[in-house]
């Protein structure tokens, strides 16, 4: 584990590969930490890859906002901060969380990314999908009492996922209070509903309607968008539908997207064989037509 400074806040991070190759910055979404890409990372790494992959504030082994500041500004700046520190800059790859801010540092011209790659996630999504597990990711704050409870719990949002064999995995993205109940492994305040929370709520402009403040700054963000743009999308995922993908093609007309089979939201878990082949191709293509190089 390494650390990299963030916007205010000492970002946690696993590195692979060799430093003189082009890179690539992975980020995690909501309620995850950098744990998931431990097997892409490596993969990319052994294709020639220099591969940052973070935990975002809030999460993992990162630092909590001493401010409580959780809003999509703020992960977009710490992803500038880990960009401007690498030698040249990286194609941005994010799922969901890491995706948004992603975007929203691109589109405001904080980072030059060679492009940027969507991994279930687009500027306009299913709000029954995201109310779904905007309430699952709020209605465990008191914790589980034992990590079967917890796998149980996850098992009961998606039935479809296969249950962990091993639930020492499950430490990756818990951790044991002194009263010994397993928590979340990252900040609760990320989504608490406060102002500087991720999930605070703003009327909608057009209808009044509330809805994420989040939402909106993307929608308003994704037409400056100008670099190459591909979006990985769960062939079954409740978040991002058709619907969605055309929306995203009509405000980045230059986005390409492509589907993995028997994958929801969690792609990079679900099936991560699929979806780190699909990055590796595209990423090698990108290399070889941009002429990518590192530092």
């Amino acid at each position: 584990m390494a650390f990299w400074q963030g916007a205010g806040v000492r970002l946690a991070a696993d590195e692979w590969g060799d430093i003189s190759a082009p890179p690539v910055l992975l980020l995690h979404g909501a309620g995850q930490t950098r744990h998931s890409w431990r097997t892409t990372g490596s993969t990319l790494a052994a294709e020639g890859w220099h591969v940052v992959a973070i935990d975002l504030r809030g999460h993992g082994d990162s630092e909590r906002s001493p401010a409580g500041d959780y809003r999509l500004d703020d992960f977009a700046a710490d992803v500038a901060e880990v960009s401007q520190a690498l030698p040249t800059p990286p194609v941005l790859v994010g799922a969901s969380l890491g995706g948004l801010a992603a975007l929203a540092a691109v589109a405001r011209g904080a980072v030059l990314a060679p492009a940027l790659v969507l991994v279930d996630i687009a500027v306009e999504v299913e709000q029954e999908g995201s109310n779904r597990i905007r309430r699952f990711m709020t209605a465990h704050t008191n914790g589980f009492s034992s990590l079967e409870a917890a796998a149980a719990a996850i098992t009961a949002f998606d039935p479809r996922r296969t249950p962990p064999a091993n639930l020492n995995g499950l430490r990756k993205n818990l951790r044991r209070r002194p009263d010994g109940r397993w928590v979340w492994h990252w900040d609760p305040r990320i989504m608490d509903g406060g102002p500087h929370s991720l999930n605070r709520l703003v009327p909608h402009p057009g209808t009044g309607e509330p809805t994420l403040a989040h939402h909106l700054e993307v929608a308003r963000a994704a037409p400056s968008i100008t670099v190459p743009t591909l979006l990985i999308r769960g062939l079954r995922s409740e978040l991002v539908s058709e619907r969605s993908v055309q929306a995203l093609r009509e405000v980045i007309p230059h986005a390409t997207y492509l589907d993995v089979a028997d994958a929801g939201h969690m792609i990079v878990g679900d099936r991560n064989d699929a979806f780190t082949a699909s990055l590796v191709s595209y990423l090698n293509r990108l290399r070889a037509d941009q002429g990518l190089v590192g530092g």
